[in-house]
């Protein structure tokens, strides 16, 4: 059962529990900006109510980063993180420019935490939202997409981004979204992607999403594009349940999910792998208001009621749930949220703090209060989501792709003269330029770059060597041709593993 912060979860009393000398030991990073007195409120909320954990903590972010160490994170904290298997951080501060690669995508991937579980959920009428019975989750793919940051400057004019999407990724998150469903008595799964343009990444993401939903037929499914789907959850976010989705689509979505519901600041977030967590809020670490007692700890505090279920502690994450709905409905607000017609107080950090555990024991009376499994470890329970690696397809290598670095304007010169370029084993069979097809019969109209892809291809039913591949590129080098890359062209069980130019 995945990470959950969900009031539809099986009940029971509330009460705080005291903890019996055994503690749990969790990694802690204070961050930057504003993350230690949001961490500073989160933990002495997690005192106050007996959970039973022990802190460690490390040292991420900006300062690690202005040591020299280009990762964000000192190579000890590795050992540490693998040993205590959970991580609550708050935000970090990534220093601009110098090539700083993001520290949270590095541990993302690095701990292999493959769902990001955010639910954006509205507290009517006590934080102002034009939509009152909001209640979705967003499971973001978490590993892979344009996240793997692999880029490259490849002539003059034009740089580009790798997406990469594998089945592995695909399977595991789509069947995480499903579970957290049916672990949280929701009723629909909606898949959103970009296939209709990117059919081999996305439209990969979307198969298997229909090869998995036919296997939890207890639960609605249905697909949207994200950009009707995203206006969709912007205008009417009660038609959804839980969002499944790539990374850069779920990154998008989930902050708009938050800022519909009322606050990015009070969204939190899982990251779950296999073998390791991380709980934190989805706000950055706002350096503009650090120091001034005024942040809201709200969605670190919520994260860490998600990292509380996720080590088996749902009494305690259900206590100080219902705190925390308690104080947002005696209106004790902090800046970000307060409204004058809504709000009775407007407070700082540790007295928003002060005041959640001030009601330690109570519930809401108008909001539906918290209910959590107090019973089952989830963390346990999510180990049992693993990939198994099917039988590989019949793969053979057809043509290739090479992208040349090529000053001319005319696609017809440069089509005539890669056409004597070819081989027995290779022929020219099409030119693109950012995608559209220039050549044979391209159209005036299209704006050309210095970027081309020349396509080859083999003679029908023949199949391609390296060593011709090799051939081929010695023939376009000796004909004066800058090529600055090849991407091989495949069949796999016979079935075409590469995209058709615009307008081919």
């Amino acid at each position: 059962m995945p990470a959950i912060l969900d009031a539809q979860s099986p009940a029971s009393a509330p009460q705080i529990q005291p903890h019996t000398g055994v503690r749990i030991p969790i990694t802690v990073a204070h961050g930057d900006g504003i993350g230690p007195e949001i961490m500073h409120a989160t933990l002495s909320i997690l005192d106050a109510a007996g959970a039973p954990l022990s802190y460690e903590p490390i040292e991420l972010g900006e300062a690690v980063y202005l040591r020299g160490i280009t990762a964000g994170i000192e190579p000890e904290a590795w050992d540490t993180l693998r040993r205590n298997r959970v991580l609550l951080k708050a935000p970090i501060t990534t220093p601009q420019g110098g090539g700083y690669k993001s520290l949270n995508v590095t541990l993302r991937k690095a701990l292999g935490l493959y769902a990001n579980v955010r639910p954006a959920a509205a507290y009517a009428p006590f934080v102002h939202t034009r939509h009152p019975k909001m209640g979705v989750v967003i499971v973001r793919e978490n590993e892979e997409d344009l996240y793997g940051g692999i880029e490259h400057q490849q002539t003059d004019e034009v740089v580009q981004c790798l997406k990469l999407i594998s089945r592995p990724g695909c399977e595991r998150i789509i069947r995480h979204a499903f579970e957290y469903a049916r672990a949280n008595g929701r009723r629909k799964v909606t898949c959103m992607t970009k296939d209709n343009i990117m059919k081999k990444t996305d439209g990969l993401f979307h198969q298997v999403f229909n090869e998995i939903a036919a296997e939890y037929p207890d639960i609605a499914n249905d697909h949207l594009i994200i950009d009707i789907g995203a206006a969709r959850l912007a205008d009417s976010p009660e038609m959804f349940d839980v969002v499944v989705t790539l990374n850069l689509y779920g990154d998008i979505i989930s902050d708009i999910a938050a800022q519909v519901a009322g606050s990015v600041g009070l969204a939190p977030s899982a990251n779950i792998g296999q073998h390791v967590a991380m709980f934190e809020a989805i706000h950055g670490s706002a350096p503009q208001i650090a120091g001034q007692d005024v942040a809201n700890p709200s969605g670190l505090l919520l994260s860490a009621v998600m990292m509380l279920v996720h080590l088996g502690q749902g009494h305690i994450a259900q206590t100080i749930h219902n705190a925390w709905l308690r104080t947002i409905e005696d209106g004790i607000h902090t800046a970000d949220i307060y409204n004058q017609n809504i709000s009775r107080y407007k407070v700082g950090t540790q007295a928003f703090a002060a005041a959640v555990i001030e009601r330690l024991g109570k519930e809401p009376l108008q909001l539906a209060p918290a209910r959590y499994n107090t019973t089952g470890n989830a963390q346990a329970e999510q180990e049992q989501i693993v990939y198994t690696r099917r039988a590989p397809a019949k793969k053979q290598l057809v043509g290739v792709d090479v992208f040349l670095d090529w000053r001319g304007a005319n696609p017809e010169d440069l089509g005539n003269a890669l056409h004597a370029a070819g081989t027995r084993a290779l022929a020219l069979s099409m030119i693109t330029n950012r995608g559209v097809k220039v050549w044979p019969n391209g159209l005036p109209e299209t704006f050309c770059t210095d970027h081309w892809r020349c396509r080859f291809h083999a003679p029908v039913d023949a199949f391609v060597t390296p060593e011709d591949v090799l051939a081929l590129l010695s023939s376009v080098h000796a004909h004066g041709f800058d090529f600055v890359k090849t991407e091989h062209l495949y069949t796999f069980d016979g079935h075409a593993g590469y995209s058709l130019g615009q307008g081919q």
